[in-house]
């Protein structure tokens, strides 16, 4: 029975969610086990440079999956030819994947799915299965979208958010270090949250974003990064629009990270897991160890990115 009367609950904010065709999930991770359900996928073959959050979902699940490495480009290293129900895992990284780029490889490998996690802003290409992230973008608890022809017969629950918001309502309200368990004990939970659709809280706060403004803010402190710091930089990056953050792969990643941390600039290392389950003298051992990704959205200005800039050229004694 619908209660009538009381206290005001959050308001019904504008709905206009960037992605409204898509269909929208929990997680990034259920985004992928939504394809694989709905494509009947019984091997998937992924990166060694990738979050174990991913291997742990398919050995959840029961899940065949196999390793490959991919080359400087961010481009997958793979020469074998791909059996009925068997897909090729393709990460988006840092966006440096343009969509030319990705009809190549689908073209290449045909059976592909592409994780768009760290490129919010690229629209998906028809015929090839894409998964979003929304909490690499935008503060919310969860959320994902997932783009793709085919459906699953399963009927799923709506999630529910409200536990999870303690770190981004601290945080608007605090300081991130204060929160910082709190995004933790979120970030765990999802270990084993089964797939279910986006809650009506995370719908909601996702259709009052100005993603124009997002997209335009997140362009211009790339952009800025990239002008000042790309001659100091091994990685050879495209520009691009509405970026993740800007990949800084230098020497000594893993100290200038924690020197950076001590000026209250945190930076995150994306997938730990790698520098134990990779050789030290792979790429993926070597990209999760030394390639900084810098933030550079919403949040931030281009005096921001200046104080970045001149710490970082002080702590490698740039010029």
């Amino acid at each position: 029975m619908k209660e009538i009367g009381g206290y005001f609950g959050l308001e019904k904010l504008i709905s206009n969610e960037y992605y409204k065709g898509l269909i929208s999930v929990n997680s990034g991770r259920n985004a992928l086990l939504y394809i694989l359900k709905a494509k009947k996928i019984n091997k998937l073959y992924i990166p060694d440079f990738l979050c174990d959050s991913v291997s742990d979902m398919l050995k959840i699940y029961g899940y065949d999956f196999e390793y490959y490495t991919i080359d400087s480009y961010f481009k997958p290293i793979f020469n074998k030819n791909l059996r009925e129900h068997e897909y090729l895992y393709i990460v988006n990284y840092y966006g440096q994947l343009t969509n030319e780029t990705i009809v190549k490889l689908k073209q290449q490998f045909k059976q592909i799915i592409l994780d768009n996690t760290h490129a919010f802003f690229q629209e998906s290409i028809n015929d090839i299965d894409t998964v979003y992230s929304c909490r690499k973008f935008f503060g919310v608890a969860d959320g994902a979208y997932v783009s793709t022809d085919s459906k699953i017969k399963e009927d799923l629950k709506i999630d529910v958010s409200k536990e999870r918001m303690i770190h981004i309502l601290g945080r608007y309200e605090g300081t991130a270090s204060e929160y910082y368990s709190y995004f933790q004990k979120s970030d765990e939970y999802f270990k084993n949250e089964k797939l279910k659709y986006m809650s009506n809280l995370t719908h909601n706060i996702l259709g009052a974003i100005d993603y124009e403004e997002v997209r335009k803010i997140r362009t211009e402190n790339y952009i800025y990064l990239k002008n000042k710091l790309d001659k100091y930089n091994k990685l050879e990056l495209i520009t691009l629009e509405g970026a993740f953050a800007y990949p800084f792969y230098i020497k000594n990643g893993i100290k200038i990270r924690k020197e950076l941390a001590n000026k209250k600039i945190y930076i995150s290392t994306l997938w730990p897991n790698v520098l134990n389950d990779t050789s030290e003298c792979s790429i993926a051992y070597n990209y999760a160890s030394n390639i900084l990704p810098l933030p550079c959205d919403q949040r931030y200005s281009i005096e921001d990115m200046e104080y970045i800039i001149n710490t970082l050229k002080q702590l490698l004694n740039l010029k």
